[in-house]
């Protein structure tokens, strides 16, 4: 392309578009002939190159003015000579492409410094009461910090980070391949763009220390095993301006002697006498609240479950609470003296002729069916 193009051809506009439609139409173009969309491909980085041309002389009033009224010859008069390479378009255009791209020569260099703190794990052990109804207490976490004596620099008192010279403060280093440009990491700032020479002596430039931290957590009620709490902002701190890290609490919960969890619901077992069983009776038992009354009817058999609403463990999200459960086991009477013997037997007795009648009409109601 020995003879240069009209720029407003080369974006396929008119001598009268508006800054919006010249910059719709190099963003299209751009797109379209980048380099990285087209290795190797030399037509597309002349193109590349020749829209980037149009555009820089198109955008600038006093440019675009000569341009009109003289054409490529007066630009060479003003000293306007396009650009050199790739390097000179992403310099010039830095801001341009981290509108189109989202990346752009300076946002790569801030988000590459700033750089968000790690996260942290605390595993924390809770007794079955503390989870059932949350509690709040202090944990020490050991976790960097930003640097008292430098206030994060890194840098001694009374100095500053310079301009890595390696780079000129790009944290890149670019080498050229062809009508290529490599970038790559800077050795000497290692991306970060600024050297500290004369480092904070408390944290060897790294601005941060290792510090020991009280946090206050507040458990809710109804955590259980396995529950996680994250403690926004409580990570280590973050470096070159960076945000925070979160701290993770993991909850352990002890088991407890008497009752046990299922979901929002406990569950308990109780003992009772046989002759409780039998006759029934109003029984104390232990729940989360403290002791209630339980009535256990005539004819509980073992195993029979009762239930007790809402004296379980409040919901995490509803804060409606689960219910007892309480299972009953039959003590069978041990050590019996004489008089006690008796009247089981004389009991026995009764049941024994209340079963041989049961059996009789059955065995008469089989026969009878038989015949």
């Amino acid at each position: 392309m020995s003879t240069k193009r009209d720029y407003y051809e080369i974006l396929g506009l008119a001598r009268n578009a508006t800054d919006e439609e010249l910059k719709s139409a190099y963003r299209k173009l751009a797109l379209r002939y980048h380099p990285d969309r087209n290795p190797g491909d030399k037509e597309a980085e002349e193109h590349f190159k020749e829209a980037a041309e149009a555009y820089e002389v198109l955008r600038d009033p006093q440019k675009r003015a000569i341009y009109d009224q003289y054409g490529h010859q007066g630009l060479q008069g003003s000293g306007f000579s396009g650009f050199g390479g790739f390097e000179d378009i992403f310099s010039s255009f830095g801001d341009i492409f981290e509108d189109f791209f989202g990346f752009g020569t300076r946002g790569r260099r801030s988000r590459s410094r700033a750089q968000h703190g790690a996260d942290l794990r605390y595993d924390m052990t809770l007794s079955f009461m503390e989870a059932a109804f949350g509690t709040e207490t202090e944990i020490n976490v050991e976790k960097m910090q930003p640097c008292s004596d430098c206030g994060g620099s890194g840098c001694e008192s009374g100095s500053g980070p310079e301009t890595c010279r390696a780079c000129g403060g790009s944290g890149q280093i670019s080498r050229s391949q062809g009508f290529f440009t490599v970038r790559s990491t800077c050795p000497q700032c290692r991306g970060h763009g600024q050297i500290i020479t004369h480092p904070c002596p408390r944290c060897n430039g790294a601005g941060q220390v290792m510090a020991r931290k009280k946090v206050s957590v507040k458990i809710p009620a109804g955590v259980d095993n396995g529950s996680r709490l994250r403690l926004s902002g409580e990570g280590e701190a973050g470096v070159y301006g960076g945000p925070p890290g979160d701290l993770y609490v993991f909850i352990h919960v002890e088991p407890h002697e008497f009752f046990k969890r299922n979901n929002n619901d406990v569950i308990c077992q109780v003992q009772i006498s046989f002759v409780q069983a039998a006759l029934g009776d109003k029984i104390t038992v232990p729940t989360l609240n403290g002791k209630k009354s339980l009535e256990i009817p005539k004819g509980t058999q073992p195993g029979d479950v009762f239930y007790l609403h809402e004296e379980g463990i409040p919901s995490l999200r509803s804060r409606k609470r689960g219910d007892q459960i309480i299972q009953v086991n039959i003590k069978t009477p041990t050590n019996l003296n004489k008089k006690q013997e008796a009247l089981l037997r004389e009991f026995a007795a009764l049941e024994e002729g209340k079963l041989s009648s049961k059996l009789k009409n059955i065995l008469k109601g089989g026969l009878s069916g038989a015949a």
